[in-house]
């Protein structure tokens, strides 16, 4: 029985995606719509498709046919699905600071929402399912976010050094963290205009005219006012880009988040693996949305220092892993040069993506050639080898071996 399957992802067209990386990664035209997300994994959402012996097949019904046979039972026993999701990203435009909830607060806010009979696609919904959504991402290019609570140091020099937030200072020394992004949060809309504009008009300017570095929150706070729909209308998560660590990842650099850690992609493309969750709290740069009650429950109060990973190079000198302490998911890139041949048992289900090049595997007498944007799925207790004529680049999805 086939152990080894080609797979064909779904796009997802958001209005802050680009245009051109997804369909070029594809081998597609360039398209009209905003191609912001490339799913693969077997998400309710958007599964994906496993070309099979019988026909096409959506990912999970693929699965649920046989879910220990295809997970391993470990995995099939202890989450009960496919535990993550992979996705390729562009990021044109910023999107929406977020937080996600832990898998207990998860839990309850779903149910409490399905009680309240809030219809799952209701704009005010806040719980898509009962899954926290831990996630990991490594650069596919020079890669700008915005990642959890600067230094208390760090913070109070920028509220001592613009005058726009001197008033925020004395509500950080005495309430942190907490204190500062509740008052800031829950202002009226009148109140948020009256102290950021003063801030915005001459770095707007600035930013116009090209005199900004990316390394400054000017640069992205005039970007937001730029983007948005109403730039009369300033977005609170303006607060944010100021309030917390701005993080550059080189290409091949990675950055994990945690459930409740204030985060936003700025710009660029990335690789992102995730827990199968849809689940988001925002903070701003959105129309959607807000509910800042919620948000405030979720939200890790404390500094962050970023941490940016390079991953764990393996024996083999193929394989750079990306650990984190999430169960649900393992990332890793792998390169292949002509000379060497990638060989790997899996106890569990594996997805691979092809970004560069060509690759054969090989799984017992089946084989797939995939190209660049080609991507396959491997079932459990597989043991397989892959091949290139030349060089390429691969990202692997999996669950820790339990």
């Amino acid at each position: 029985m086939s152990k080894v399957f080609k797979l064909k992802g779904k796009i997802q067209n958001y209005a802050w995606g680009g245009s051109q990386f997804i369909p070029n990664l594809l081998r597609q035209a360039p398209s009209n719509e905003k191609c912001a997300e490339y799913w693969l994994g077997a998400h309710e959402n958007a599964p994906s498709v496993v070309a099979t012996e019988n026909g096409d097949q959506n990912l999970n019904t693929f699965l649920n046919s046989d879910l220990k046979t295809k997970l391993g039972a470990g995995i099939a026993e202890k989450f009960g699905r496919l535990p993550f999701l992979f996705k390729v990203l562009d990021v044109n435009d910023m999107l929406s600071i977020q937080v996600h909830p832990t898998k207990v607060e998860a839990e309850k806010g779903f149910k409490k929402e399905n009680d309240l009979g809030i219809p799952l696609t209701a704009p005010n919904r806040n719980y898509k399912d009962d899954n926290h959504k831990p996630e990991i991402m490594v650069a596919l290019s020079e890669f700008w976010l915005l990642h959890g609570f600067l230094p208390k140091d760090k913070l109070t020099q920028v509220l001592e050094n613009t005058l726009e937030f001197r008033p925020l200072l004395p509500v950080f020394q005495s309430e942190g963290y907490f204190g500062l992004y509740k008052k800031v949060m829950e202002q009226t809309q009148e109140e948020t205009n009256t102290m950021l504009q003063p801030l915005i008009v001459p770095i707007f300017s600035a930013f116009k005219a090209g005199k900004l570095s990316k390394s400054s929150p000017d640069y992205w706070a005039a970007k937001a006012v730029d983007t948005a729909d109403k730039a009369a209308v300033l977005d609170k998560g303006i607060y944010s880009i100021y309030f917390f660590n701005i993080v550059k990842a080189n290409k091949g650099e990675a950055v994990f988040q945690d459930a409740g850690i204030p985060h936003a992609y700025l710009e660029g493309q990335n690789m992102e693996l995730m827990a199968n969750s849809d689940n988001v709290l925002r903070g701003g740069l959105t129309p959607k949305y807000v509910d800042v009650a919620e948000l405030l429950k979720h939200v890790v109060f404390e500094e962050t220092v970023p941490n940016i990973m390079h991953g764990e190079l393996q024996n083999d000198g193929m394989e750079r892993i990306y650990k984190s302490p999430a169960p649900d998911f393992e990332l890793s890139q792998i390169v292949l040069t002509s000379s060497k041949i990638y060989k790997s048992k899996s106890e569990t289900a594996q997805i691979l993506i092809v970004i560069e090049g060509q690759v054969k595997i090989e799984e017992g007498d089946m084989w797939l050639d995939l190209q660049k944007g080609d991507s396959a799925i491997l079932t459990a207790d597989s043991s397989y080898k892959m091949s290139s004529s030349k060089n390429a680049i691969l990202y692997k999805a999996t669950a820790p071996q339990i």
